[in-house]
């Protein structure tokens, strides 16, 4: 793989590969076509997070930024169930007992793994089995695309702790995802959006058997890891800024974004391909 920051460049010292990244809170896998997969592995408790596997997290997304070699995220959960939110003994228990000031660190550092998770340049893509509960239905949310499977049951269940359903970015995500009366519904109510209303709904991209729903996941990966990386990069950005922008504002944007991405080694090799009637091997640069 190529990166656009080559050998050469003075910042190159900025960037460095990832792949072998050594996790300590969770799974972490990268193969050679730079798809990376993510697993939640804490199966006896249906994966939840921990104050450490949180801050782990945020700064891996942080740090795909600056990566070289990862092209393409999986996430996805150990056991049969994605992720059933913060650990209740080892998160919420100790909440209860915090000052304002020492409570608001800790939402502001769950919600920088949602920022960091939309902002790096990969593609993320989850594959959401079962459980999928509070911060796990945000870290699902956060994702760009989502496979499921039938017994995939959702749920932004903060209410049902006697907290706001505004937690990490939810009521501006969600409604963006499955329409405005049904992210309030989820949201004031707590209750589990089945793997059929998801689907029907938008949350879900598509419904896979269990047993093949991680290979489903990472065969999207691959095939986007095959593609122009750069415009992969672009596409997400402006995918996220243009919620925030007048028709005209997106279209300009996208006339500057396209032009820029038109100096892409992969744009001339597209070209290249298409007059030689060849399929085009893009290389991220």
């Amino acid at each position: 793989m190529k990166h656009y920051i080559g050998p050469n460049n003075p910042m190159r010292a900025q960037f460095d590969a990832r792949a072998s990244y050594q996790a300590r809170h969770f799974s972490w896998q990268c193969d050679a076509n730079g798809v990376a997969t993510v697993t939640l592995n804490r199966p006896e408790r249906k994966n939840p997070l921990t104050f450490d596997s949180y801050g782990e997290l945020r700064d891996v997304f942080n740090a795909l930024r600056y990566a070289t070699d990862v092209k393409v995220v999986v996430v996805a959960g150990e056991g049969g169930n994605f992720c059933s939110g913060g650990d209740v003994h080892d998160i919420i228990g100790p909440l209860t007992k915090m000052t304002m000031p020492e409570l608001l660190e800790f939402t502001r550092m769950t919600g920088d793994l949602v920022k960091a998770m939309r902002n790096c340049p990969q593609p993320v893509i989850g594959a959401i089995d079962g459980v999928c509960a509070g911060a796990g239905a945000m870290m699902a949310l956060a994702c760009d695309m989502r496979y499921g499977t039938d017994k995939t049951k959702t749920a932004f269940l903060f209410t049902r702790v006697g907290l706001a359903g505004a937690d990490m970015g939810a009521c501006a995500l969600l409604p963006r995802v499955i329409g405005q009366g049904r992210a309030s519904e989820l949201l004031y109510t707590g209750r589990a959006m089945t793997a059929q209303e998801g689907l029907a709904w938008g949350f879900f991209n598509a419904l896979h058997d269990g047993s093949e729903l991680v290979a489903k996941a990472q065969a999207m990966a691959a095939e986007l890891a095959a593609g122009p990386m750069f415009g992969h990069a672009m596409t997400k950005t402006m995918l996220q800024q243009e919620w925030a922008m007048t028709i005209e504002q997106a279209i300009e944007a996208e006339a500057q974004a396209q032009a820029i991405c038109m100096q892409t080694q992969d744009f001339r090799r597209a070209y290249e391909a298409f007059a030689a009637k060849q399929k085009p091997v893009f290389k991220g640069d």
